[in-house]
């Protein structure tokens, strides 16, 4: 990138930016989403995606609150999908 950056003169999102990951990451984001508005979801883990891997879990090993922890959704709600009781609801409310 080559570029002599003046973090001075930085719009306060990119000093941010700089703040958090460093220079060169975060011309590395202004490369590759400048113009773009970015919205960030407050959970780091897709739900879908996450009941796939909570799914494919060996079910005897799984700690319901440590998971919890781990993925930030509540132990009900993992619980739930491991013992497959979420999609159940969902295609009973979509069939009524």
């Amino acid at each position: 990138m080559g570029q002599n950056i003046d973090y001075k003169a930085l719009h306060p999102s990119y000093k941010a930016l700089w703040d958090l990951v460093g220079e060169e990451n975060m011309l590395k984001i202004y490369e590759e989403f400048r113009g773009t508005q970015l919205q960030l979801p407050m959970r780091l883990y897709e739900r879908n995606a996450l009941e796939s891997v909570l799914r494919s879990k060996d079910q005897e090993s799984l700690d319901i609150k440590e998971l919890s922890k781990q993925y930030g959704f509540s132990p009900r709600w993992i619980r739930q999908i491991i013992m497959g009781e979420v999609s159940d609801q969902k295609d009973h409310k979509m069939n009524n």
